[in-house]
């Protein structure tokens, strides 16, 4: 296991990732994904939209061991139709609802997307940002979701926000875990009055201390395997979405 000096410098960075003040650079995974230009929607090809954070881009694991990629994989893998499946994702490590805005903003993305994912917000938490920003910004950024979704607020998927206390770095903060719970609270609930799918995936994470193998080679982001176990919640509502 890493010295915690060293683990604790590595997360501080990896969290923190760049200042909502400034405008933040392009995702290099960004660079790699196909860019929608408005295509027409009757090419067979679904696509998916993927915003976040470290926990969308797959801080500390391989390009195709992050859930949004496991989630390509598993659609077409399950798919009837064997249409072929492209996958965008806007997200960085370190940032938080404010840097999500100005990301999506810089970015443009078509408003024809299948599938869109939204997870956002353990920055506003670890940064230390007023709880009202978020309770400003996710109405937000879930709005725009559903925009990017074709206005088809159906074809959207919140992912509640993984609890960092259950980790090394975490080393099992109740004060954590207590944001955490608000944040994800508040974000259920809205999506509740909305009529968008919110999936669950917070209590995989609090498993982490117990099971090592959920967490990253960092000590502070989910593995490979805990982004699976994300998947096989999230991949029979995409699927059903899809389908309908």
């Amino acid at each position: 296991m890493r010295q915690r000096s060293y683990m604790i410098l590595s997360a501080f960075m990896l969290f923190i990732g760049c200042s909502s003040n400034e405008a933040p650079p392009q995702d290099e995974s960004s660079k790699n994904s196909t860019s929608i230009s408005a295509p027409s929607l009757d090419d067979g090809i679904i696509r998916i939209l993927a915003l976040g954070d470290s926990y969308t881009i797959g801080e500390s694991v391989c390009e195709t061991c992050r859930f949004p990629e496991q989630l390509k994989d598993s659609l077409i893998q399950n798919l009837s139709s064997g249409d072929p499946v492209e996958l965008k994702i806007i997200a960085k490590t370190g940032w938080t609802t404010s840097n999500l805005i100005q990301g999506i903003s810089t970015e443009n993305p078509a408003d024809n997307y299948d599938l869109v994912t939204l997870l956002i917000g353990v920055n506003n938490q670890y940064q230390g940002k007023p709880f009202s920003l978020y309770e400003e910004e996710f109405p937000k950024l879930l709005n725009t979701a559903i925009q990017k979704a074709g206005n088809d607020k159906s074809n959207v998927i919140v992912v509640s926000i993984p609890d960092y206390a259950y980790t090394p770095f975490g080393g099992g903060s109740n004060s954590i875990s207590q944001d955490i719970d608000k944040y994800n609270s508040f974000a259920k609930s809205y999506c509740g009055s909305q009529n968008v799918t919110f999936v669950n995936i917070t209590d995989i994470t609090r498993e982490g201390l117990n099971d090592p193998d959920l967490v990253a080679s960092d000590g502070l982001h989910p593995s490979e395997l805990a982004y699976s176990k994300f998947i096989e919640r999230i991949l029979p509502l995409a699927l059903q979405k899809l389908a309908d």
